[in-house]
């Protein structure tokens, strides 16, 4: 979940490095949890900065605060690059990854709405739905690029995949019967547009499609439909 809040209330400096790590050894998961978020917060205001920064700034030690760096990296949230300052040893700053500036809220689902709004009050229906159209001919035409023209079982894996870095938790699984394959979209990253525009439902049916032109390619579950996920059944053979 991505954290909505700005800085929580910091704790009162330590009267020494030893109480610091003393006390930092013994934080509770809550407390843990607030201070890496102020660390993401205070990294997205400045930029970039070093440990000893953010450990003055949090009132904790600088062997406390590498801990908490060494945690976001290994998240994935954080990143470090080394600058010298001349002679010596080099100093490390960290920075947000785009992973954790995804932590913050993100307002383009809202603008995708206010858009869709706009363009559906100005624009012919017919129109609305080409440009959806042609969005997902577009974005077939670079799947298939990436997918290239190996089997289909690996090229859907592969789509699969791609759909899990755009944000849908997407799985890949054979049919029962053994020739087709079953991609089923246990969340939609696009789904609150979705509701307030199916049409948009219609454009990733037409993805999907293009993207595997040598198939039949059918919907099986639909969320907007009362389903548990969004399914496709892929089929080798020319579609009808």
């Amino acid at each position: 979940m991505r954290n909505s809040g700005m800085f929580i209330l910091l704790p009162s400096r330590c009267d020494s490095m030893a109480s610091c790590d003393e006390r930092d050894a013994f934080m509770s998961a809550p407390a843990q949890t607030s201070t890496r978020d102020s660390i993401l917060n205070l990294l997205l205001q400045k930029g970039e900065l070093e440990a000893g920064d953010l450990a003055e700034q949090l009132t904790i030690s600088v062997q406390a605060m590498r801990r908490h760096l060494r945690g976001l990296e290994n998240d994935g949230l954080i990143e470090c690059s080394s600058h010298s300052k001349g002679p010596g040893r080099p100093s490390y700053r960290w920075r947000l990854t785009g992973q954790g500036r995804d932590r913050f809220p993100d307002g383009s689902g809202r603008f995708a709405l206010g858009l869709l709004d706009s363009m559906r009050a100005t624009l012919p229906e017919q129109t609305l739905k080409d440009l959806l159209n042609q969005q997902a001919e577009d974005k077939a035409q670079h799947y298939r690029g990436l997918l290239g023209n190996g089997p289909l079982a690996e090229r859907l894996e592969r789509l699969a995949d791609l759909r899990r870095d755009e944000g849908y938790v997407t799985t890949c699984s054979l049919d029962d019967d053994g020739r087709s394959w079953r991609l089923q979209e246990l969340h939609c990253s696009v789904q609150r547009i979705a509701e307030e525009f199916p049409a948009v439902c219609d454009q990733e049916l037409l993805l999907i499609r293009r993207t595997v032109p040598d198939c039949v390619v059918e919907r099986v579950h639909w969320r907007l439909e009362g389903g548990h996920a969004c399914g496709f059944r892929v089929t080798p053979g020319e579609a009808p």
